[in-house]
């Protein structure tokens, strides 16, 4: 089985797209998605600007957010090794520092990582990493 990380925008984009190519992606029973516990943080951390942004209510926001929830199996970052943690920071301090976790439980599991950052890809891409999910193969 496929085992894929997946960062927070992508949860943006599955709730802010009026498609539900990502959410149909992730009811995919042949793929084990998994996140960080710190994903939750991010997303309630931006759950304003995720409300203002979309063309629904709050209410249909969070029932959305808990459906994609049910897709992903969170993991505590204490799972993580250290030198995998480290490992991840090296690749990320110069791109983008807050995916570490996601990028370190990707090491860690030796799964694919699935983001929708262009920047942080090339930037992870320059660095030597190149382990990410590519959506689009699958549609």
């Amino acid at each position: 089985m496929r085992k894929v990380v997946i960062d927070t925008n992508v949860v943006f984009s599955a709730l802010l797209s009026e498609s539900s190519q990502i959410r149909e992606m992730l009811s995919r029973e042949d793929i084990y998605f998994c996140a960080p516990n710190y994903l939750m943080v991010e997303v309630f951390k931006h759950k304003e600007r995720i409300v203002e942004k979309s063309n629904v209510t709050e209410e249909i926001i969070y029932e959305l957010l808990g459906e994609i929830m049910l897709e992903i199996d969170f993991i505590n970052e204490d799972a993580i090794t250290i030198r995998n943690y480290m490992r991840a920071f090296q690749l990320c301090k110069d791109v983008d520092e807050n995916d570490t976790p996601f990028l370190a439980l990707a090491l860690e599991f030796d799964a694919e990582f699935w983001t929708r950052d262009k920047a942080l890809k090339i930037g992870l891409e320059h660095k030597g990493f190149n382990n990410f999910f590519d959506e689009n193969i699958l549609t």
